[in-house]
């Protein structure tokens, strides 16, 4: 026995339904998310007469494009690399206040928003030894001084351990200047549009030689992507514009307090650091 479409929904329960004009059979169904309409309904219900019959608008023509929600946004001029060069062309004839107040009022990315404050670097500002992490944690946001926590102090006994001091003849920086939200590892588009400072500092300063804390301050400086265990014991080279720079990878002390057993590869790294100094001129 064949059925009507009609009646397939009523055994179905599907109801009430709208007919629609010059097409007694079809109907559109109405539905109600998660449970079947008919169980909501008391009985009386089933017995009423039809909902009066209602226009249902065309179709619209299958090729017609859809309609967007909101309007696409245009690129920001700020992020632009015409934009960027002439920031980092502005940065690179930057003094050390000029640098610092620029630092300061940075709003290039997205980490100046939930920042207490920028976190520029901290030292000797014509020293031999240069040391860059990633970027400020909770206490460094807090006091605008790069490394001043567990991981600050930890950094302090390494430097003590060859025979090194903060802020004689050592300069700490990060590759970012502001807190990343929750402390994460910084992202690539956030260290490539804090850079600029970077390199600049560097500029200023003109270490002998540079100790890199970290996966973030390899990829930063030297656009490595690489394992830090496969980057350990190499002369490796900063090399921008005309500066050439050695520079030793090790771990950073954050990690180290996570990872007690690699303490004495840190050791061995702050090592030939220190043999590494004694043969430059």
């Amino acid at each position: 026995m064949k059925l009507s479409r009609r009646k397939i929904f009523d055994e179905m329960g599907v109801s009430p339904y709208w007919v629609l004009r010059g097409a007694p059979e079809a109907t559109v169904r109405f539905r109600k998310e998660n449970t079947s309409f008919r169980d909501e309904m008391p009985e009386s219900a089933e017995k009423r007469a039809p909902l009066p019959e209602m226009p249902v608008p065309d179709a619209a023509p299958e090729s017609a494009a859809p309609m967007p929600r909101v309007p696409p946004t245009p690129p920001s001029p700020a992020s632009s690399p015409e934009r960027e060069d002439s920031r980092a062309g502005e940065i690179a004839r930057m003094d050390w206040p000029q640098l610092r107040q620029s630092i300061a009022e940075c709003r290039a990315c997205g980490l100046c928003a939930k920042r207490k404050q920028a976190v520029p670097g901290v030292g000797d500002e014509h020293a031999s030894w240069l040391f860059i992490g990633e970027g400020p944690g909770a206490e460094e946001d807090a006091r605008g001084e790069p490394f001043v926590g567990q991981a600050g102090k930890l950094l302090d006994a390494m430097l003590d351990a060859i025979d090194l001091k903060r802020g004689e003849n050592v300069y700490i920086a990060n590759a970012v200047k502001c807190r990343p939200p929750g402390n994460r590892t910084p992202e690539n588009a956030e260290m490539s549009i804090c850079f600029p400072y970077l390199k600049r500092q560097i500029e200023l300063i003109s270490p002998k030689l540079i100790v890199l804390l970290g996966r973030a301050a390899v990829n930063s400086v030297l656009g490595i992507e690489s394992a830090l265990s496969s980057l350990r014991g190499k002369r490796l080279h900063y090399t921008e514009d005309e500066i050439e720079i050695p520079a030793i990878v090790t771990y950073h002390p954050a990690y180290l307090l996570r990872n007690l057993a690699e303490k004495a590869k840190a050791w061995e790294d702050m090592c030939r650091a220190r043999e590494l100094m004694n043969t430059l001129p």
